[in-house]
């Protein structure tokens, strides 16, 4: 063996040595160190993912309980127009009944009052002719007794308490 293949054995252990001591552990570390932070962004990445997971079931709770709620205010509103058209429609019949009434009562014054003004005239009418009729066949006297007896006896008679 030649020296210099025995220098260059020696120098290469040297080198190896001091590479070991200086570069092999420092890249060691280094390594170990990226792989522990590859490890916890893979941790935290699975913790981002349940989360975002456990986000979005959250949300899609709280929309079907949105809807849940818009639909039962919907019908609620619904319900009350229902009420209130009942309502109104039967605010409109007790109107239309008490209306009815009144007109009814209103006529039948008013018949009663052309029947009791009817009946006045009618009297008018035959007294005056009784006495035209009267007049021929009797005196003064006894036409007033008679006309008088009539009036008295048809008042009493026809009106009643009114005479």
């Amino acid at each position: 063996m030649n020296a210099t293949l025995a220098a260059q054995i020696i120098n290469f252990l040297i080198l190896v040595a001091i590479l070991t001591k200086l570069a092999y552990k420092p890249i060691l570390t280094a390594l170990e160190e990226r792989k522990s932070r590859i490890a916890r962004s893979l941790d935290e990445a699975e913790q981002e993912r349940t989360l975002a997971n456990t986000m979005k079931k959250e949300s899609q709770e709280q929309i079907a309980a949105a809807r849940v709620q818009a639909r039962a205010i919907i019908d609620e509103a619904i319900a009350l127009g229902e009420r209130s058209k009942e309502a109104m429609l039967q605010q409109a019949r007790e109107e239309h009944a008490r209306l009815l009434k009144e007109t009814q009562e209103e006529i039948e014054r008013d018949y009663q009052q052309a029947i009791n003004r009817l009946r006045v005239e009618v009297a008018s009418l035959a007294v005056a002719a009784a006495e035209r009729i009267i007049e021929k066949n009797l005196d003064a006297e006894t036409n007033t007794r008679l006309v008088q007896s009539f009036i008295k006896d048809f008042t009493k008679e026809k009106y009643g308490e009114l005479a």
